[in-house]
């Protein structure tokens, strides 16, 4: 999940926002404002109305920060590099790059973030029972009740066992710990989260079908299900096929001695000697023998005919920081998360600093087609 725009960084890790968060922030806080709290406590000016809505939005949206922080922190304890953390609209996602070194470390990782949202909750119901105790029971404490009751749900959702939920995490821990394979304890985890997505649409189509006129709640049940559903398959193909290539090596796979691109060369020049009569799409930048980034026809493609004779193809190419690395001898199902998150999913195969190959999605599946057949 790629963020629209950064908010700043938190504990050394940068945070951003897609801009779906804007959609549900105003959802959450038109809510409040013009149907909860409303009903709930009478007599109030709109504009109350209206400041405790975003109010209590913005304090949510919060609360999922520090939730999605607090797994970060307990990652890079755990010896793991956290690249960026980013809010949408369905929560918030810690981006972690690498494997926890074992189930403990899994567990640690994936239960702290259930365990703050249920403090955050126990913190704000106890604020509640302090000024209801005062005699208070108007729209402050409907505001702070409500904060409460939904860190309270968040934590109690996030820990039912499907992937990929935090709860599903746990759940491969444990599966993990149980059976000392990974890969089957993710599978595990990740056909529990089909099937309860799966749940969830059904559910919803039902709530909207009966109970038409109730709210958006059954249209929400079914976007949260479809999330899921398709979350989930994306891990069980992936634990798959980390299965089916099992012992194979970079290097097995890697298209070797790619054509390269003088990172110095202009847009005009590279169209001119590396478009014609070549099957390839993606060309690596070098430097002395070193990559300095890599080039796709789209992104030439992108830059304007009057632009080209002046434009470096390194100022269009995709940067160093962006891509995946990885050496002949690594093992491919550890280059597999990595070549999933970085841009343009592709590695460039790196030997005492030199470039020596490239690995592509399509290099993967000749891999792993070979493998299953044989």
């Amino acid at each position: 999940m790629r963020a629209s725009f950064r908010l700043g960084t938190i504990a050394g890790v940068p945070v951003g926002v897609n801009w779906s968060v804007v959609v549900i922030f105003a959802l959450i806080a038109g809510a409040l404002a013009a149907g909860r709290f409303p009903n709930a406590y009478p007599g109030n000016p709109g504009w109350a109305y209206a400041l405790s809505g975003i109010g209590a939005a913005l304090v949510f949206f919060l609360g999922l920060l520090v939730h999605e922080v607090s797994h970060a922190v307990v990652a890079r304890r755990n010896g793991l590099s956290v690249r960026a953390i980013t809010l949408w609209v369905f929560g918030g996602v810690a981006e972690i790059r690498g494997r926890a070194p074992g189930p403990g470390a899994e567990a640690r990782i994936t239960g702290v973030g259930p365990l703050v949202s249920l403090l955050l909750g126990g913190v704000f119901a106890a604020v509640a029972a302090g000024i209801a105790a005062a005699g208070h029971r108007g729209l402050g404490f409907g505001v702070v009740a409500w904060l409460a009751a939904i860190n309270v749900a968040l934590a109690v959702f996030n820990v039912i066992p499907a992937a990929p939920l935090d709860g599903g995490r746990l759940l491969r821990a444990v599966l993990w710990k149980w059976r000392g394979d990974r890969t089957w304890a993710t599978i595990a985890a990740a056909r529990a989260g089909r099937f309860f997505g799966a749940a969830l649409i059904v559910l919803g189509v039902l709530w909207t079908l009966f109970l038409r006129g109730v709210g958006f709640g059954g249209l929400w049940l079914v976007l949260i299900g479809w999330f899921l559903l398709s979350a989930a398959r994306a891990e069980q193909r992936q634990a798959e096929l980390e299965a089916v290539l099992g012992r194979v090596r970079v290097g097995e796979v890697m298209s070797p001695q790619p054509q390269t691109v003088p990172a110095g060369m202009t847009v005009a020049e590279f169209a001119d000697r590396y478009l014609a009569d070549r099957p390839h799409t993606a060309f690596p930048l070098t430097e002395h023998g070193r990559p300095a980034g890599l080039v796709t026809l789209d992104r030439v493609r992108r830059v304007p005919l009057e632009q080209r004779a002046s434009t470096a193809v390194r100022a269009v190419a995709c940067p160093p920081g962006e891509l995946a690395f990885a050496s002949p001898d690594e093992p491919v199902t550890e280059l597999l998360p990595r070549l999933s998150e970085c841009a343009e999913n592709r590695a460039l195969v790196v030997t005492d600093g030199q470039l020596v190959g490239i690995v592509s999605p399509s290099d993967i599946d000749r891999a792993a087609q070979g493998a299953v057949g044989r």
